[in-house]
């Protein structure tokens, strides 16, 4: 599929003027690239250059939305990185960050002040979605703040969204940057123009004896087990269910002592790895999970249960032991 082929109105932000994308990346051609598809979308792209830039060069003014190229991170990378999260934050502006599999525990960790759409290994189309979804937000946010029935009806709105771009993606291929592959084809991101609200997570109160009496973990993951076996009959994506595989994976997880980084837990979410991302990112906004930082290396984060969601499952995997009612 050609993007470029596709008209589309100019893309305008809250004041009506047309959107500005600051677009930053080590690489020239997949610059040039996002900058074309965006162009053809009607937003005006800036080329804000490499990384490095950011750090060495003048302050340059950020669009409305800033693109970043960052499939690999080295320590001027990082620094740049974190300075833009800064920057994004203060100023308002939205940050969309196309990165791999394998610096997604790094980007997840340093990007932790403005709120960013985090792509793994993105097609062409899907960094567009994502650049409209984030243009989107910064209006819509500044008029009303989401119902929690609106969020969690947006979140499902996104895994189809996923479906249809899977099956673009064995229809046309997205084309690659000349100086490098991502790798797997990735997601699209949800394709809205609300914004979203963080409404605080409530568990159901289970009362003291619930609070840390989860089950055995060789149970919970002989339940994730038993989830996986299915695939072998039936089309996963019939049963995709990434914010439950993610809770069941960190309840086994914490009654092994172990710790769980973001690229660990997208991989247990059983769906591509942005669609998974994005629900982890609902999951800690909404207080089922927290945040916890490496205390050997301060920059990356790993994801742990929070109190609420440790009393939520010991209190549900208590009630499968309780008899059922059957009507008379």
């Amino acid at each position: 599929m050609n993007i470029s082929n596709l008209n589309y109105d100019v893309a305008r932000d809250a004041a009506g003027l047309p959107a500005r994308v600051t677009i930053f990346g080590p690489r020239a051609a997949v610059r040039d690239e996002i900058a074309e598809d965006l162009a053809g979308a009607g937003f005006r792209a800036l080329d804000g250059g490499a990384l490095a830039g950011v750090m060495d060069g003048p302050v340059a003014l950020l669009g409305d939305v800033v693109v970043i190229d960052c499939p690999a991170l080295d320590g001027a990378a990082m620094a740049a990185l974190a300075r833009l999260d800064a920057r994004a934050a203060r100023g308002g502006a939205k940050l969309v960050v196309s990165t791999s599999l394998g610096a997604l525990d790094d980007v997840f960790g340093l990007l932790d002040q403005s709120a960013p759409d985090i792509l793994v290994a993105p097609s062409r189309a899907e960094r567009v979605l994502a650049v409209g979804r984030a243009c989107g937000e910064a209006g819509a946010s500044r008029l009303r703040e989401m119902s929690e029935e609106e969020r969690l009806h947006l979140l499902q709105l996104s895994s189809q969204v996923d479906a249809i771009a899977r099956s673009l993606d064995r229809l046309s291929p997205a084309k690659l940057g000349a100086t490098g592959e991502w790798g797997a084809p990735g997601t699209a991101s949800l394709a809205t123009s609300l914004g979203e609200a963080k409404p605080e997570y409530r568990a159901a109160d289970h009362g003291a004896r619930h609070a840390h009496s989860l089950p055995d973990p060789k149970l919970v993951r002989q339940i994730i087990a038993n989830r996986g076996r299915r695939a072998r009959f039936f089309d996963a994506n019939l049963f995709a269910d990434p914010a439950w595989d993610m809770l069941l994976d960190l309840t086994a997880a914490h009654g092994e002592g172990q710790k769980v980084s973001v690229t660990s837990l997208c991989i247990a979410a059983a769906v591509p790895a942005t669609t998974a991302l994005r629900w982890l990112t609902q999951m800690v906004e909404t207080g089922v999970f927290q945040r916890v930082a490496d205390q050997v290396d301060k920059r990356r984060v790993f994801i742990e249960l929070s109190d609420q969601a440790k009393a939520g499952m010991a209190g549900f995997f208590e009630s499968l032991q309780e008899p059922l009612a059957f009507a008379a």
